[in-house]
């Protein structure tokens, strides 16, 4: 098995089921051309965040690393009319290019950018209650995941459903004497589940056009 024959069998489920149109290809290819890292989440990852918004009805969803929007319209899309997206993004470049590409989606009105650290931008959402989130994406810096996914516990509820992205890196997160903060990070996290009862979490390994790597899919069983 080849990440050639991965990126192709993605293409295949890209044509056949995902169906992106044009805003969402222009959001990519806006990303592209702007030079920021191809590391968004692929068309069939993107629709699959949108499946499970509108499996929970969400109305609320929350959203840490934005980098140029493509997760976000996803996201966005599955919201009613009054509903809200909240996403973080703490390069401003990668803002600039993500409100074009939402603004551009349509979706503005119901996605509110909040640019800078999310460890700081996080308990200010708690401090101003803006919670509780039906849904979190935790899309960002994997070292500093298990503080992401603390703070994202207290601005959930019961039923609550937490994504947390790559968390296998290649197989790397195997690796307990990594020198990599990211790896260290991930394992982290993992003993944190492990160890949380008001979690009910799994991982699922992933191969695609961006290679081998996972998710890890948490729902929140008790708010706190």
């Amino acid at each position: 098995m080849s990440e050639r024959l991965w990126t192709a069998v993605d293409g295949y489920i890209d044509d056949t089921l995902v169906s992106q149109d044009g805003i969402l290809q222009s959001a990519a290819e806006a990303s592209n051309a702007a030079g920021l890292p191809k590391i968004a989440v692929t068309p069939a990852q993107g629709k699959l965040l949108h499946i499970l918004a509108r499996l929970l009805g969400a109305r609320r969803i929350l959203e840490i690393g934005t980098l140029g929007g493509y997760s976000s319209i996803w996201l966005a899309r599955a919201l009613p009319g009054d509903g809200r997206l909240v996403t973080l993004e703490i390069n401003r470049e990668y803002a600039k290019v993500a409100r074009e590409n939402i603004a551009r989606a349509g979706l503005s009105s119901l996605v509110e950018l909040r640019l800078g650290p999310a460890l700081e931008i996080l308990p200010q959402i708690a401090a101003e209650k803006g919670g509780p989130f039906d849904l979190i994406f935790i899309d960002a810096d994997k070292e500093n995941i298990p503080a992401y996914f603390r703070l994202s516990q207290g601005l959930s509820r019961q039923g609550t459903l937490i994504i947390v992205d790559n968390v296998v890196r290649d197989g790397r997160v195997l690796d307990a004497d990594s020198s990599d903060p990211g790896i260290q990070g991930i394992r982290r996290f993992n003993e944190m589940l492990n160890g949380d009862p008001r979690a009910c979490a799994t991982a699922i390994q992933t191969v695609g056009a961006k290679g081998y790597d996972g998710f890890a899919i948490v729902l929140v069983t008790a708010a706190g």
